[in-house]
Parts: structure tokens; sequence; C-alpha cells
């Protein structure tokens, strides 16, 4: 482990990402794609529609941000786009009902998340970081029973170089001295790195397309691997 007791000296606050890397979210929105496909069978086939609402949803995203509602909005611009004239009310309402259920959906925790988080809270200051609609993320955090190993919490419209400068210069806290903890490449590791904090990636088994990048990470120092959160708390842990 590259740097590890330097690290360990510079580190005075950690930031997670929430979804995906706390807790479950992206295989309900891909359960939920599929189940919308099935809905819009009539009309086209999967990968017509798998094709169109991702297409949709990457174009709203400037519109809409990111999170459950501007998904169920997407898949109705869908429904429009495929159908046309030949759109029925129940394709309208089955979107509805889909958008509900996915907002609805339990908050199951990943295996290691709170105890790696209960490890690490008395040694660093801890920060959720997370995106997306502020009533769903709120809502999947309350339900999660994690908000208070949090020393702060940002829900961002974004997940940019300039957002966490902003999260950076409110916390009052210097780069090389904060730690951002996710799944993404993308969103959660290079951005924190591009500004000289450490970025550490925690792969999950699937992922959205829109967060694929072809930056290489790996061309940072401070950039680290990890399988697990329990991982990453061992790694963490003060001696």
């Amino acid at each position: 482990m590259r740097n590890l007791p330097p690290m360990k000296e510079q580190i005075k606050v950690i930031g997670f990402d929430a979804d995906d890397t706390l807790w479950v979210n992206e295989p309900y929105y891909r359960e939920t794609e599929h189940l919308f496909a099935r809905l819009m069978s009539p009309v086209a086939d999967e990968d017509l529609v798998m094709r169109a609402l991702i297409n949709m949803e990457v174009k709203n995203i400037p519109l809409y941000g990111y999170g459950a509602k501007g998904f169920m909005l997407s898949m109705i611009e869908t429904v429009l786009e495929i159908a046309g004239e030949d759109t029925r009310p129940e394709f309208i309402e089955g979107v509805l009902t889909l958008g509900k259920t996915l907002i609805a959906k339990p908050v199951v925790l990943l295996d290691d998340a709170q105890n790696a988080l209960q490890q690490l809270k008395d040694q660093y200051k801890l920060v959720l970081v997370t995106k997306g609609d502020l009533l769903d993320q709120e809502r999947k955090l309350r339900k999660s029973g994690l908000h208070n190993c949090f020393h702060h919490i940002e829900i961002l419209s974004d997940k940019k170089e300039e957002n966490y400068q902003k999260l950076l210069q409110n916390i009052s806290i210097e780069p090389k001295a904060f730690m951002m903890v996710g799944n993404s490449l993308k969103s959660d590791v290079i951005p924190a790195l591009k500004l000289g904090a450490w970025g550490v990636y925690i792969p999950y088994h699937t992922s959205w397309i829109h967060e694929s990048t072809d930056e290489n990470p790996e061309r940072w120092e401070q950039f680290l691997k990890v399988e697990s959160l329990s991982k990453l708390a061992d790694m963490m842990g003060k001696n």
C-alpha cells in the first residue's frame, strides 16, 4: 500500500459516497429498467427501449439532475418518444407505479458499512457526500440508521471538481487532509484526486453506464483501490 504511514498522518476528514458504497441502489434501477421495457413491449423491443431510456436520462441530467424523480420523468418522455400517437394511459400509469415503487424501496446496507463507519468515526471526521434528489437522499439516510456516524452531510446536485472544492471550503479542510471514498471513479474518486485529495475506489458489482470514464486514476499517487469498507477501516485504523 503506497505511502500508508504519511497518508494516515495527513487525513483528518473522510468523505463517503452513499449509493452503492454504503447501501444498495443501482440494482433497483436495473430492475426498474427491465420492468419498464416489459411495460413497453407492445410497441418496442427491450434493446430499443433500453437505448432510448439511457439516452433520455443523459440528455435530461442538466434539467432534472440525478435521482428517482428525474428517472421517472425520463421514463415518461421515453414513452412519448417511442409510442408517439400510440401512447396509452396505462403506459403513463405504469411508469408512475414503477417510479413510486423505486422511491419506496427498502434501504439495504452493504454488509460492512455500519461496522466500518463505527470503527472510523471516533478517529476521523466523517462526511456523507452524495448526489441526487434531496428528499430521496434524506429519506434513504434516515432509513439507513447511519445519520449519527457523520459530522457533516452534503447532498449535491452533481459531483464535479468544483462541487468538491466548495465542500472542502465549507468544512475548512485542505485537500491533502481529505479522503473521498466511493464506487464511482468518475464521480467519487477522480474529482477529488484532481484537487489534491485522496481518492479511494471500492468497486460495486453493477454501475450506471453514465458513471464510466476513460481517465486512469493510477496516475495519481493519492489513488487507492480496496476491496471493501471493512478493508478500508482496517487500513485506516490508528495504531
